[in-house]
């Protein structure tokens, strides 16, 4: 049953916990949290969504399937984890960093990336089933 209430409250969630989504995976570098965490919360985010509004609308808002993000995260996750060994000449995953502090990010390392990576991977996996579990039902 979707109620009024539940559909606006899920309007406004809705972006309010990509953003703390995103920090979760920003901070997770240096603290607890990053890309499984992260990922989890944006897949809550979607789920609600998706709750509230139903399955079709969910997917128009996403706008391509989220069994994409899995192999697009694990690609990002790969190339994070190699890249020392092509740029430094260094053991893998070792932790490559932009010598620069940046203003949002801090400190722009090799671990960032391998977190998006894994951000992504967990978002399409648990969007995936989740999705597909709704369609069956």
């Amino acid at each position: 049953m979707k109620t009024i209430i539940l559909r606006t409250a899920s309007n406004y969630m809705l972006p309010l916990l990509l953003v703390f989504s995103v920090f979760i995976l920003l901070r997770g570098h240096y603290l607890p949290g990053g890309g499984f965490v992260g990922g989890l919360i944006a897949s809550i985010a979607f789920v609600l969504h998706a709750f509230a509004n139903g399955l079709g609308d969910t997917r128009q808002l996403i706008r391509f399937h989220p069994g994409f993000l899995m192999p697009t995260g694990l690609t990002v996750s790969f190339l994070s984890g190699v890249s020392p060994i092509i740029f430094a000449g260094k053991p893998l995953m070792t932790g490559l960093w932009y010598p620069h502090h940046l203003p949002i990010v801090g400190n722009l390392g090799s671990a960032l990336f391998f977190d998006i990576g894994v951000y992504l991977v967990v978002l399409g996996v648990t969007l995936t089933i989740i999705f597909t579990i709704s369609e069956s039902v």
